[in-house]
This record gives C-alpha cells, sequence and structure tokens, in this order.
C-alpha cells in the first residue's frame, strides 16, 4: 500500500511537468508558423508572386532576366599557362547592384564579382555558367560557355634547300637553304617567333629566313618556339644542317679487269662519292675520247691495242667544280693460251684417291675467265679453272683439255693430258729384331712396307692399339718403355688418299728384371745381412721374370768387380768380406739395372754402454743433456758410432752429443760401434722430457695479521725432480734466493717465485703472482635495499658495500658465486634482475693510498632471484551471499611482510574472450596499493567476479593478476538471472538440461564452476540466451550467465547423480521465499518414487512414513538447509534449500494504524533532529541486538550460515549508504528464549538543497529486512533531498512494518 501511495503521487507530479511542457510547446509552435508565414509573404511580394490575396496582381508579361557568360580574349583555342578573363553580363540589369553565383563551385571566389581571370591549366577546361542575385531574387543560369584547354603545342624546325638535296639537313657548299618553323595545331593562332642559336641576325619574329651560297659556318643546330600574349610554346627540337664540300670522283672499268684482250668490251665510268643526289656534268681526259661533254661513262665496244692508256675525270654542278680524279691505265693485249695440268702430278692414281685438273691461262691471271672442259671428245659440266674428282674410279682415266671464255670472248684449246687410275696396294708391318719378349730400354724397328707401291710418293699413319701415333716415315726405331706395348697398325696415304690399314703386330713390353742379391748364411742368422765372423755365406744374383734368357753376370763389392759370369758364389767370412754387393744381368747389348746393395755386415761380440750427463731422472724441455757412447774393450780401436733414432744429425764418428732438449726428444737411445763393415751390438737407454715447469706459489694465507708474518711456499712438480735452487721476487723485483722453496714474509705485496738448475742456469716459469695484503681493522657490511632477501625476475634492488670507520677512501672488491660479477664499486644496482643474479655476494675494501692494506671479508649475504614471477592466490568470504551482506577478499603473496601492497579489481565479463582478460578489470574503489591484503566490500547483493595482485619497490615491480574468484547471488530478482529447466538442484547423468540467461541483454555466456575448481565456459554455441547440456558427473558446479554488457546473473547449483541406480532429490533450484509453500521428493532415473521415502535435514531423518514426498505448507528461516532422501537403502546427494526473507504484507488496517504512528513519530523525530543539532551531533546510532537463528553447516557449495558480519561504508564521500546489521547471541539473561521484539534504526543525512538530477546510484536507498525465529532486527539508512523526503520515506517504513 505504502509502494501505491508512493506512485500516485508520482504520477500525479509527472502529469503536472507534462502538462505544462506540452502547452509551452503548442505556443511556442504557433508562434513560429506565424513568423514563417510573414517571411514567407515579405517574399512573394518581393518577386512580384500572388500568394493568394485577391487585392495583390502579378504582371504576367515581364519575362526573367538572363545573364551570358563571356571569355576575353575569345580565341577557340586556349593554351595551358595563359591568362583568361570570365565575365558574366547581365543584359538589362546593368543599374542593379548584382552579386554573382558561378558554376562550377569551385570558382566562387569571391562571391560577388561578375568576372575572375584564370592562368589556365587542362584541369580549367569544362562548361562555365553564372547568374545574378539582387537581394532575395535570383536570374535564371545563363547558357553554358565552354573553355577547352590543351598543352601547348611544340614547334618543328624544317630545312628546304633550293636545289636537289641530299638529305633534308645535309647541303653542299654554295647551296641555298630556306629554315622555317612550323607550330602544327596553333595555325590559326598569331604567333611570334623566337630562335637559336645566336649566330642568326634575323628579325625574331620572323617564322622563316633564307641562307644564301651556305657556307661551313652555316652549319650547326636549330631551334625555335612561338609567343602568343604572355605564353610561350617550349623550344622545339634541335634540327642540325650540315654543310659538305663533295668528294673527289673517281674512274672505275666495268668489267674491273685492268688487262683487256684485243676484241673485248669495256666501259669507263666517273663516280662522285657523296654527290649522288646532284645534277652533274662530267668532263673527261685524254682529249681523244669523242665522248658527249655531260655522260658519267662510255663504252669501248671492240678494245684494240690503241685504246690502252690513262683514264681522268671531273664533275661540275652549277658553279662548282670538283678535282680531277685519279688517273685508271686501261692495258689492252692479245689473247693467252690455256695449259691443263694434275693435282697432285702422279699419272698413276689409285681407285678412291681424289686428284684435281686445273686449267691455267698464263697471262690471264687478272681476269674472270668461265671455263669449258672435256675428256677425250666428251664435254664436262664444269665452268670453273679446275676440275675436281673427289673419288677416282677406272672410268675418270683418259685425256683432259680447256679453254677459257671471259664475256663474249675464248682462247684456243688446251693440250691434252692423261690420267691413269689403278687398284690401291696393301701394306704389311714388321719387327726387326723379331723377339716376342721385348725389355724396356732395348731397341726394335717396326717397318711397313707397301707391296706394288714402289714408286709412289708415300706418306704412313701409325697407330697403337686405336690410338694414333706420330711418325710418318716408312720405319722407325723404338727405344722402348712399358707404354710402348701395344699392337701396331700402319697404312699408306698419298695426298688425301689412304690405304687400308695392315694387319696388327703385337709388341710386349715389359720392365727389364731387377736382379736381387740373396745372402744365405749356412747356418742360423741374427739378421739377413748380419754374419758373425766365421760363418760361410753364400751370394746369388737372381734376375726374377728373366729366367728363359740367356744372361750373363757381372758383380761388384763396393766399387770393385768380382767373379764377373758366375750367378753364385760362397764366402768362408773374415772381416775383410763385410761390404756392400750388388749385380746385373746383360743380354745382347741390353743390361739390366744393378741390383740394390745388400750389405754384407760381420759382427763381433762387444756392446757398449749410452750415459747421460747430467744423470737426472726427470728432463724439461730447453735443458742440456749430454748423450754418451762408451765401448769397454775397444778403446785401442778406431770407431765410428751409429746412433739410433735416426733424427739424430750428429757426425758419424762422434761417441757423444749435447742435445738442448724438447718434448720430441723424449724416447729410446741406441748406440753401436762400428769399425769398416765390422759392428759391435746395440745398446740402449731411456729419456723422458717434460714440457717446461711452471713453479707453484702457495701462501698459508692472503693477508699478513697484525704482528704476524705470512709462510710462502715454493715447488717443482714433480717433487721427485732434484737439484733446484729458488728465486723469490716482490712486487716484480728479485727478493732473495734459497736453496729450500719456503720463505717468511711480513710485508704486502705481489709475490712470485721460479726455480733453476743446472750450469748454465735453466730456470722455470714464473709462478702465478700471489697477492699479500696487510689487514686494517675496519670492517665490511653487505646491505641489500630494499632489505628483500628474494626478490623477482625484473625487479630491482641494490647490493652495497659499507665500511666503517674513519674517513679512508677505498676500493672494493667483491666476491660472489653468482654468474654475473658485480663491478668494483661501493654498490651494484640490478635494475632488472635474473636468476643468473642470485648467489652470495661479500666484499672488502682496499684502501687506495696503499693497495695492499685491506680490510677482512664480509660475511656473505644471499641474494635469490626467482625466474617465476610471483601469482597472488586470493580467497573470498562468504562464496554465497545473503542479500547485503559484506564480502572479504584475502590477497596472499609469497613472503607477505616483505613490503607489498595490494591492488584489487572488479571482473567485467568480455564475451569476445575466452578466459577474463586484465584489460577488463575494473579498480575497485581505493583498491589501489593498499598495505593491506584483505579488502572488504559491504552490501554486495549479485554475483561477482573478482581479481588481486601485488606491487612493491621503485620502480614498482607488479605480480600477475589472481586467478578470478567468485561470490554467488542467488537472487533471482536481480537485473540477470539464470533459469534451469527442469527446475530442481539434482540430476541424473545424460539428461537434457536447459539453462536460461534472462534479461534485458542480447548476448549471454553460460559459466560454470567446476568441483575440481575449475572455470568453464558451458557451451560454445547457444541457441538465442539458452544452453542446452545433456549431464555427466564433471557437469557438477556452480553455474552463471555472463551477459554481452558485463553483468553476471544469479548463481545455481547442479549436482549429477553418478550412479546409475541411485534417486536423486528433487528440490527447487532458487531459493524459496519465506511462507510459501514447496515439495520435495525423491526420483529414480525411470521412475518418481510415490511412497516409502526418508527425508533428512541437516542429516537428521525428519520423515520416515509411506509417504513419498516431504511438503512443506509454509516455509521459514528454520527450514533452510541440507536436504537429502533414502529410498531402499540407497541415499541421494545433499542439496541445500535456501529460504528468502521478507516483511509481513500490508492491509489497509495497517496501513491506517501507519498513518496515525507516522505522525506521532515525525514529531518526536524532529524534536530529536533538532537536540542533535545543537549537540553538533549529525547523526545518531544505536546498536540493538538480537538473536538470529541460522541452521546449516559450511559444505561444498561455500555456504556458511553461522557467519557474523559487520558491514561498514567503503564509498566514503559519496551519497551512498548502506545498512549494518550484526546478528548476535543475547544470553544475557542466561536462557534461550527469544526476545520478541522490533526494532527500528534510522539514520537521517541532509544535504544540498539545491536540485539536482543524479544518477540512480548516487542517491540509492538500501533497505534489507532479516526476519528470524522469534525477533525482527530493520536498521534503514536514507539519503534525502528535503524535509519533504523524509516524511514520504518514513512514511513507507512505518507502512511496511505495520508500526
Amino acid at each position: 500500500m505504502g509502494h501505491s501511495l508512493l506512485c500516485m503521487m508520482g504520477f500525479f507530479l509527472l502529469s503536472t511537468v507534462i502538462c505544462g511542457n506540452a502547452e509551452d510547446n503548442i505556443t511556442h509552435s504557433q508562434d513560429a508558423d506565424e513568423e514563417e508565414e510573414q517571411t514567407t509573404s515579405a517574399q512573394r511580394d518581393e518577386f512580384g508572386v500572388n500568394s493568394g490575396n485577391s487585392n495583390l496582381k502579378t504582371d504576367s508579361t515581364t519575362a526573367p532576366i538572363k545573364p551570358t557568360v563571356a571569355v576575353q580574349p575569345f580565341w577557340t583555342q586556349i593554351y595551358s599557362g595563359e591568362t583568361v578573363t570570365v565575365r558574366c553580363e547581365i543584359q538589362g540589369g546593368e543599374g542593379a547592384q548584382w552579386t554573382y553565383e558561378w558554376s562550377p563551385a569551385k570558382i566562387n571566389t569571391p562571391p560577388t564579382s561578375n568576372e575572375y581571370k584564370i592562368t589556365v591549366t587542362e584541369s580549367d577546361s569544362g562548361g562555365y555558367s553564372c547568374r545574378g542575385r539582387r537581394s532575395s531574387s535570383w536570374t535564371e543560369w545563363s547558357n553554358n560557355i565552354t573553355l577547352r584547354v590543351i598543352a601547348p603545342p611544340e614547334p618543328t624546325v624544317f630545312l628546304q634547300p633550293s636545289g636537289t638535296q641530299i638529305h633534308s639537313s645535309v647541303i653542299y657548299r654554295g647551296e641555298n637553304l630556306t629554315v622555317r618553323c612550323e607550330i602544327q595545331g596553333g595555325e590559326g593562332a598569331q604567333w611570334k617567333y623566337e630562335w637559336r642559336a645566336a649566330k642568326l641576325n634575323t628579325p625574331p619574329t620572323s617564322r622563316e629566313y633564307t641562307i644564301s651560297g651556305a657556307t661551313k659556318s652555316d652549319g650547326g643546330g636549330y631551334s625555335c618556339r612561338g609567343k602568343r600574349d604572355s605564353s610561350w610554346t617550349e623550344w622545339s627540337d634541335n634540327i642540325t644542317l650540315t654543310v659538305l664540300s663533295p668528294s673527289n670522283p673517281t674512274v672505275t672499268l666495268h668489267p674491273s679487269w685492268t688487262q683487256i684482250y684485243s676484241g673485248e668490251t669495256v666501259t669507263v665510268r666517273c663516280e662522285i662519292q657523296g654527290g649522288e643526289g646532284a645534277q652533274w656534268t662530267y668532263e673527261w681526259r685524254p682529249a681523244k675520247l669523242n665522248t658527249p661533254p655531260t655522260s658519267s661513262e662510255y663504252t669501248i665496244i671492240r678494245a684494240t691495242e690503241s685504246d690502252g692508256g690513262g683514264y681522268s675525270c671531273r664533275g661540275r654542278a652549277d658553279r662548282f667544280f670538283t678535282e680531277w680524279s685519279d688517273i685508271i691505265t686501261l692495258t689492252v693485249s692479245s689473247p693467252p693460251e690455256p695449259t691443263v695440268t694434275l693435282h697432285p702430278s702422279w699419272t698413276q692414281i689409285y681407285s678412291g684417291e681424289a686428284v684435281t685438273v686445273r686449267c691455267e691461262i698464263q697471262g690471264g691471271e687478272g681476269a674472270q675467265w668461265m671455263y669449258v672442259w672435256r675428256r677425250g671428245q666428251i664435254n664436262i659440266h664444269e665452268t670453273s679453272n679446275e676440275y675436281k674428282i673427289i673419288t677416282a674410279t677406272e672410268s675418270d682415266r683418259g685425256g683432259y683439255s680447256c679453254i677459257g671464255r671471259r664475256g663474249s670472248f675464248y682462247t684456243q684449246w688446251s693440250d691434252s693430258i692423261t690420267l691413269t687410275v689403278s687398284s690401291p696396294p696393301k701394306p704389311t708391318v714388321t719387327l726387326q729384331p723379331s723377339w716376342t719378349q721385348i725389355y724396356s730400354g732395348e731397341t726394335v724397328t717396326v717397318r711397313c712396307e707397301i707391296q706394288g707401291g714402289e714408286g709412289a710418293q708415300w706418306m704412313y699413319e701409325w697407330r697403337r692399339g686405336q690410338v694414333n701415333i706420330r711418325p710418318t716415315s716408312r720405319e722407325y726405331t723404338i727405344t722402348v718403355t712399358e707404354s710402348d706395348s701395344g699392337a701396331y697398325s700402319c697404312r699408306g696415304r698419298r695426298g688425301s688418299f689412304y690405304t687400308e690399314w695392315s694387319k696388327s703386330i703385337t709388341l710386349t713390353v715389359s720392365s727389364p728384371p731387377k736382379p736381387t742379391v740373396f745372402l744365405q748364411p749356412s747356418w742360423t742368422r741374427i739378421y739377413s745381412s748380419v754374419i758373425y765372423s766365421g760363418e760361410t755365406v753364400t751370394v746369388r744374383c737372381e734376375i726374377q721374370g728373366g729366367e728363359g734368357a740367356q744372361w750373363t753376370y757381372e758383380w761388384r763389392r763396393g766399387q770393385s768387380s768380382i767373379h764377373p759370369t758366375s750367378s753364385v758364389y760362397t764366402i768362408t767370412v773374415t772381416e775383410s768380406d763385410g761390404g756392400g754387393y750388388s749385380c746385373r744381368g746383360t743380354r745382347s747389348s741390353s743390361w739390366t739395372e744393378w741390383s740394390d746393395i745388400t750389405t754384407l755386415k760381420v759382427t763381433v761380440p762387444i756392446e757398449p754402454t749410452v750415459t747421460l750427463q747430467p744423470s737426472w731422472t726427470q728432463i724439461y724441455s730447453g735443458e742440456t743433456v749430454t748423450v754418451r757412447c762408451e765401448i769397454q774393450g775397444g778403446e785401442g780401436a778406431q770407431w765410428t758410432y751409429e746412433w739410433r733414432p735416426a733424427k739424430l744429425s750428429t757426425p758419424p764418428t762422434s761417441n757423444e752429443y749435447r742435445i738442448t732438449v724438447t718434448q720430441s726428444d723424449s724416447g729410446g737411445y741406441s748406440c753401436r760401434g762400428r769399425r769398416d763393415y765390422v759392428l759391435t751390438y746395440w745398446s740402449n737407454i731411456r729419456l723422458t722430457v717434460s714440457s717446461k715447469p711452471k713453479a707453484e706459489l702457495r701462501a698459508d694465507r692472503t693477508a699478513v695479521p697484525v704482528g704476524g708474518s705470512v709462510t710462502l711456499t715454493c715447488s717443482v712438480s714433480p717433487s721427485s725432480s732434484s737439484g733446484w735452487k729458488y728465486y723469490w721476487y716482490r712486487d716484480g723485483k728479485s727478493y732473495e734466493a734459497v736453496t729450500n722453496g719456503e720463505t717468511s714474509v711480513s710485508e704486502g705485496g705481489l709475490y712470485s717465485c721460479r726455480g733453476g738448475r743446472g750450469e748454465p742456469v735453466y730456470y722455470t716459469e714464473d709462478s702465478e703472482s700471489v697477492r699479500i695484503d696487510t689487514t686494517v681493522s675496519n670492517r665490511p657490511v653487505v646491505t641489500l635495499y630494499p632489505n628483500w632477501s628474494e626478490i623477482y625476475r625484473g625487479e630491482t634492488i641494490t647490493v652495497r658495500c659499507e665500511i666503517h670507520g674513519g674517513d679512508t677512501e677505498w676500493d672494493y672488491e667483491w666476491e660472489t658465486n653468482s654468474t654475473i660479477k658485480p663491478p668494483n664499486q661501493t654498490e651494484y644496482r640490478i635494475r632488472s634482475a635474473t636468476s643468473s643474479n642470485s648467489g652470495n655476494y661479500r666484499c672488502k675494501g682496499r684502501m687506495k693510498s696503499s693497495q695492499h692494506k685491506t680490510t677482512e671479508w664480509s660475511d656473505s649475504v644471499t641474494l635469490t632471484v626467482s625466474d617465476n614471477k610471483p601469482s597472488p592466490v586470493l580467497t573470498v568470504s562468504p562464496s554465497w551471499l545473503s542479500p547485503g551482506a559484506s564480502v572479504t577478499l584475502n590477497c596472499q603473496v609469497e613472503h607477505p611482510s616483505a613490503g607489498w601492497s595490494f591492488y584489487w579489481y572488479k571482473v567485467v565479463p568480455d564475451l569476445k574472450t575466452y578466459n577474463y582478460k586484465s584489460s577488463s578489470y575494473e579498480l575497485l574503489p581505493d583498491g589501489s596499493g593498499t598495505a593491506q591484503d584483505s579488502y572488504i566490500i559491504h552490501g554486495q547483493t549479485h554475483t561477482a567476479g573478482y581479481v588481486c595482485r601485488a606491487g612493491r619497490g621503485d620502480p614498482e615491480y607488479h605480480t600477475d593478476h589472481s586467478q578470478p574468484k567468485f561470490v554467488w547471488s542467488a537472487d533471482v530478482h536481480s537485473a540477470a538471472s539464470l533459469t534451469v529447466s527442469p527446475d530442481r538442484v539434482q540430476h541424473f547423468t545424460s539428461d537434457s538440461v536447459s539453462l536460461t540467461c534472462e534479461g534485458n541483454f542480447t548476448e549471454w555466456r553460460v559459466r560454470k564452476f567446476s568441483e575440481d575448481g575449475q572455470l568453464y565456459s558451458v557451451c560454445r554455441r547457444m541457441t538465442g540466451s539458452t544452453c542446452n547440456i545433456y549431464t555427466s558427473k564433471s557437469d557438477t558446479g556452480v553455474y552463471w550467465c555472463e551477459s554481452g554488457s558485463g553483468e553476471f546473473s544469479s548463481a545455481v547449483n547442479i549436482t549429477v547423480q553418478n550412479d546409475g541406480n541411485g534417486p536423486i532429490l528433487v528440490s527447487p533450484v532458487h531459493p524459496v521465499t519465506e511462507g510459501a509453500s514447496v515439495s520435495l521428493s525423491c526420483s529414480l532415473k525411470t521412475q518418481k518414487i510415490l511412497s516409502n521415502v526418508f527425508f533428512y535435514h541437516n542429516d537428521k531423518l525428519i520423515q520416515n512414513d509411506t509417504r513419498g514426498e516431504l511438503n512443506i505448507s509454509a516455509v521459514s528461516k528454520s527450514d533452510e538447509g541440507f536436504y537429502k532422501c533414502q529410498y531402499s537403502g540407497r541415499e541421494s546427494a545433499q542439496s541445500w534449500m535456501s529460504v528468502k526473507v521478507t516483511g509481513p504484507s500490508s492491509s489497509p488496517v495497517w496501513l491506517m494504524v501507519g498513518l496515525v504512528c507516522g505522525v506521532s513519530l515525525i514529531i518526536i523525530l524532529l524534536l530529536l533532529l533538532y537536540r542533535c543539532r545543537r549537540s553538533k551531533y549529525s547523526c545518531f546510532t544505536r546498536s540493538i541486538q538480537s538473536e538470529s537463528h541460522s541452521p546449516g553447516s559450511s559444505t561444498n557449495h561455500g555456504v556458511n550460515q553461522d557467519e557474523t558480519h559487520v558491514y561498514d561504508s567503503v564509498h566514503p564521500g559519496t551519497n551512498n549508504l548502506y545498512e549494518s546489521v550484526m546478528p548476535v547471541e543475547d544470553n544475557r539473561n542466561g536462557s534461550d528464549e527469544h526476545q520478541d521484539v522490533t526494532y527500528a534504526l534510522i539514520e537521517l543525512k541532509n544535504f544540498e538543497k539545491k536540485r539536482k538530477h543524479h544518477k540512480p546510484e548516487q542517491s540509492a536507498v538500501y533497505s534489507e529486512v532479516k526476519t528470524g525465529a522469534a525477533g525482527t532486527v530493520t536498521t534503514v539508512s536514507f539519503s534525502v533531498c528535503t524535509e519533504m523526503c523524509h516524511f514520504i520515506m518514513l512514511q513507507l517504513i512505518i507502512g511496511q512494518h505495520g508500526v
């Protein structure tokens, strides 16, 4: 009823406003119509138009004025770049004050001008028209005048010679020429002309001029251009004039024979090169020529010897004469006789050969002859001077003769020559000597014999196998090698004629066998060539591969010949038989090579000894060693020494040598003595050479303590090496030399050492330097700023080394096991840390004034840089909202005390992306950089999602955003809601369930929060606003809708029964309104259960009779909780049934009571407000407690009905007021009874009295009523604009509660 009263008052006020506005609009509309009518009438009067008033008259005989467009100058052809004036003329309107409008619109500049000038381009082409306006009266548009603008034409220069021209731009010296400038396409225009080159002394406006009697100086380039008004054409292309002097004439003969025979015809011609186009007349010498003087040629019909002599000519054109030509001589003689010859000149020709029969005319070599041939009395079709027989046959035999013809002149027949053709012979190849086995180095003659061709002059061609070889003679001699082996054949060639190839003969050439000397001892040998004195040995010469030949042998020992013919002989060895033995064999005059020398050495039983000086077991590269060979018992003999390995380049007679050794000299060394061919045994010793050693320096500490010393130890590895003396150095200068490797120092410095031994002294390499410092008492400390032991990749941190005490200036030294080393400065700023910066850091200082004075190392500080960007974890409490309850957000970050500040965001759905993006997060009020890791939201009524992140440092480093967390509201009266069909919480697997999003939005998305804590989009494709699913166990979860405009709907629980044989509880999805009836039932997959169902409330059995349903006729808050059913021993899952509490219904009686009580309350409230203001309080607040009973427990649905909440405003400074409710237990009287008391707490605030239009959320009024089992607590806060609003709101409150 209170709502109805408020609506009636609002409707009355709205009607009053609307009606008032409507009357104003009607009045304004009438005024506008009258004004428009007056304006229209005035216009009709001005133009003389009858508007319907019978008192006005119209002069229908007056014609409208029409302007004319004129162009100045009025040329039919306008060129780009010229200036044109366009003028609008109104005939008969001269006295009027006109403004003008032009078409096209681009030329309306200025708008009142009747003319304008254009320097035209081609884009200015087109039609132009105009009209005039006087006051508000317009003339008609003028007729269009078309302006055509084209690119200016290009001129062309023409040259016109006066006489016959060689070319339009080429004339002869002395001729006349006209130069003309023509402009194509510009014929009608009045052009002026300009010429270049500057040499033209002609008027600048002349179109043409004439050159009389051209000279060389008149040659060159000519160009011109035209001018009309101020516009110029481009310059014409250059045309070049060439003035020539004609060439000297030349006399030629046709035909061009200088030798003419009596009776022949010849033409003499005068030719002038380069003067072909001119009109020439000619003059000839000698004077005997009785021919017309202008003829360029004449013909001598039957020449005689008297026509011989020299001829010359010259030409004349107008007044110009050429020079006389050179003289050409004509000789006339008696005709010659031909002669026939053969080429080649053999009278005997073989079938297949080629022969040429040639006709030669002696004395007629320069003439162009044609020839006639005959064989016997038969003519041959050949006109050249020779007749070629390519492949002769016996039919080509006979006598050949010829005559010559030139023009109509013939010689006499030549004498005949006879050609004879016979069959060709066949060659044969022979070898001398005819041995089948030939050795390299022996001499062989290969001969080609042609039977029956002995008298011919043959050339020979040879081949070995299929490869031609060079000799051309009948025979050739070869000192053979193995490459000469092969099958040899030949053929004869005479001219281009070849005989057949002969049959092949095979020549086999092998390497001459090389003899080998073998020594064969009579008993066991040590080496094949080493024999002990007194043994018997057989020396044998064997020629491998030459066994069949009759060899004789030659022997030698050293250079002395022995036993010249025997292949073997035997020796009883003495020391004198030692030496080198070799042999060779001979056959005919051919010798084999000498065999390799086989040395026979006679060994005597003496063994030498090899020794090393010095006798150190360990020798180093660079040291000098003497190797000595000593022969015991052979002191009186003259020994020479032989050493192994062979690399020793030492004189063979030396018994010792010195080596400055390298590592390559390591190895075994042996020697033996030799006296002629008498040898001792070999001795042996091993030498080991190591690389040059490096001294090693060790210190028992690196800093000298106050009053103490540091012990330095120098050594050479291996420790078994001996003979060392040690040399010490400090700061690069010699310090001392000691025989042992240990010394004590008490001064700081840079120390090194090396070892030396031998004479001259051999030094090791210097040791590595060791810095010995002197310790000072100052103590360094490493600090981190900020002091975070663990930071994250990308953060900034400073590692600082601080040394306290005194004003000493320090150089800093850092030591760390991180991969990136700090610079030697007092602090190391890491701007973007990575895991490479992780490690232990310690430092020490070194005095700048004394580099050997240092502090001790500081204690290590550990810095840990994590590559994993931290992700905060957001928790929300509670997960399910009671209407108006507050929500607490907690953001957890690793190391929460490490300087973090927190940022809080609200999730705004974006249907374009699957997951929520940071770009769609909205920062919550006062949610930027809070020091606390929790955030409380008061008065939350709808489903919402939240995220958080943390930041710290300078510049600030931010974590990732947390995963979104949600708080769900089951309120179905929100702007967006989700309904489920069938309307129940529990479903069987494979059930078809429809989820429908409702609200004033067109785009939707359904979300699910599953049991495993994952967030899903349920339907990729929705049917309108409905999502259809076929349930499975994984579909258990919380569902809600998200709209395209970023709204969340109410949320619902859906539970899927995985047990196909178990029951489900049929209970409503949405909260049940208090006082309404509800029916719960139990159902199997195949049927609804009608009887014998047990029902449980919060695990307590509440019904176990035969009924199949649990009916609650009037639901109260105590009925809220978890329900489940049981049938035949099988239980359903639990489902939460929520009860929505509402106030009692209103009635007319209660309304009247409320009005009476309301008036009384207003009086009381006004008194209270007056007192409140006097006491300078803006409001008063009373806290009233009452007991509220809300059974239930926390479940996987995230609902805890026993939570206690405190709500405060989180929007200070705004006009929003949030209610505060605190349900607590009241046990002050020690009893569990509830107090049946209704309390009302009202807070009134008076803001600005000036009327403003606010957005709904800025002046919203929030009210919430919660009804417990036995009491009601109501808290109301108001934001009002006037005292009247206080009164109306108060009446509503009183009416709703029946007070």
